[in-house]
């Protein structure tokens, strides 16, 4: 209840100080236009730095997952190379 009324607030002090009405209102549009001219090449700035190290940690991902895949491939090959060729003891046993 108490962030909904400072909520409340908030947007009605932004009206107040943007309105251009001169008598009533700080009359701050301008002022709110020179930050938001400011503000989107920072914000750009923010948004491929961050696009840049998703990026990174998507490209080391995919080569972590190429190195697991062929960790499982080596893993199943020595299998199945175990279980074609007989062992040295199962050999002795049937001779």
């Amino acid at each position: 209840m108490i962030a909904l009324i400072v909520g409340i607030i908030c947007v009605v002090f932004a009206v107040y100080s943007v309105l251009p009405i001169e008598g009533w209102g700080l009359r701050w549009w301008d002022e709110v236009l020179l930050v938001l001219k400011g503000g989107v090449p920072l914000v750009a700035l923010f948004i491929g730095l961050i696009a840049v190290l998703i990026g990174v940690a998507d490209i080391r991902d995919r080569i972590e997952a190429k190195k697991e895949e062929e960790e499982e491939e080596k893993a199943e090959e020595s299998e199945s190379s175990e279980a074609d060729s007989p062992s040295p003891e199962s050999a002795e046993r049937d001779s």
